[in-house]
């Protein structure tokens, strides 16, 4: 019996989920796994204690009811997470300005939000674009986007490969291009795939230059807490323009904060100026899930309010939240310093600078490809992986690989 290789990164992979793709026996044969998700030291999507704990009480609990919810999702479940991303004082919540519905994920957010805005953004007539997305961003969203009918799908510049960090004067210089009544996509918290977010002073300079050219922003917020530790820090963009007065789309997701990436846990947040808008959007938002989905699924959705209306439950599951950012930012810190000590050319202090899953190492599409041919480590083209896939066991590999690119003549 030939004895167990070294564990290695595994199979190719072009999506844009395909971040890190770990295989422990390299072979023609294998079927490479797509990791999006937060991995653990072994390599596997964990789930908190306290969130198995709940589902198995909620799965033997007599007193839920089996039927259906309404188009708009557990009610317990959409006020709980309204407060989450708003927090409790926020003006919007106390003056009834705020409309949440439940989703099937966060790309079920994002598929309702553009439905909205095609029927009542600009009241008139059908909206049908512009909508900006960063560059780069999820590549599934443009489809997205253009799939519910938006005609107009355009970028605005958010990353400068060059300086390895977000570059907010141009972003600014297009905000200012962009028409009036446009849609600008924004990431609150844990850019996907870069993991390089603006400063809150870089915030407010958006806010004020959005609010002045009449541009609508739509959020995505699909991993609350896991950039800093910090709920309410995550969601402060979120927080800001909502209380200079703006309307807003929110999309959320539970899955990776609650480790629930099969129940498909999301929501809807509208922001709205006046109340009076309030009962017309609510028709409109329900006549739209009852044809996108009828009703969403209530497993997930049940686990969410539980913790998030139980003090100690809320106290034990945002440690557990902090204890996967520490381990994410204490991974950075450890590549930073082996490619260091290696002597990578280049500073590596853009890694740690980054927050979140994500992590954008700023090798090129070349070196990337070498990594693939020669060392079996996959990253996206643009040189971006998922850190949690990194652990102690493949470290040093990564490390070396990258090092060893760097090196080479290609």
């Amino acid at each position: 019996m030939k004895a167990n290789r070294p564990e290695k990164l595994g199979s190719h992979g072009l999506e844009i989920k395909d971040l890190l793709i770990y295989r422990p026996k390299p072979g023609p044969l294998s079927t490479p796994r797509c990791h999006n998700e937060y991995l653990n030291e072994e390599s596997k999507a964990s789930v908190h204690p306290l969130i198995g704990k709940i589902r198995q009480q909620i799965s033997t609990d007599p007193t839920l009811s089996p039927e259906y919810p309404c188009p708009f999702g557990l009610s317990e479940f959409t006020r709980r997470a309204i407060e989450l991303a708003l927090g409790k004082g926020c003006p919007a919540i106390l003056e009834d300005r705020v409309l949440a519905v439940q989703t099937v994920g966060c790309a079920g957010a994002v598929r309702l939000g553009t439905e909205i805005l095609k029927h009542w953004y600009t009241g008139s007539s059908v909206w049908h674009g512009p909508l900006y997305l960063a560059s780069p961003s999820d590549e599934s969203l443009a489809g997205a986007f253009e799939a519910a009918g938006v005609q107009d799908v355009r970028r605005y510049r958010y990353w400068d490969p060059q300086l390895k960090d977000v570059c907010p004067q141009k972003l600014l210089e297009d905000l200012e291009k962009a028409p009036g009544h446009s849609v600008i996509v924004l990431s609150a918290s844990s850019h996907f795939p870069t993991g390089a977010d603006l400063s809150q002073k870089n915030w407010r300079l958006v806010a004020e230059t959005m609010t002045r050219r009449r541009l609508f922003p739509f959020f995505l917020m699909p991993a609350q807490g896991l950039c800093h530790g910090d709920f309410e820090r995550d969601a402060w963009p979120v927080r800001h323009f909502a209380a200079l007065g703006m309307e807003l789309l929110c999309a959320q997701s539970f899955s990776h904060s609650f480790g629930l990436y099969g129940e498909r846990v999301g929501q809807l947040l509208c922001v709205l100026g006046q109340n009076s808008a309030l009962l017309p959007l609510r028709s409109q938002a329900e006549l739209l899930a009852r044809a996108l989905w009828s009703r969403p699924p209530v497993g997930g959705a049940r686990v969410v309010a539980t913790v998030l209306g139980n003090p100690a439950h809320l106290v034990e599951w945002q440690e557990g939240v902090k204890r996967m950012v520490e381990r994410c930012m204490l991974t950075r810190e450890r590549l930073k310093e082996k490619l260091r000590l290696l002597g990578s050319p280049g500073r590596w202090d853009h890694i740690t600078q980054q927050g979140g899953l994500y992590c954008c190492t700023g090798l090129k599409v070349t070196e990337v490809d070498f990594l693939a041919k020669k060392r079996h480590v996959y990253l996206l083209p643009n040189g971006c992986l998922n850190v949690s896939a990194i652990n102690s066991r493949n470290l040093d590999y990564v490390a070396e690989s990258i090092h060893f690119v760097l090196t080479s003549n290609l």
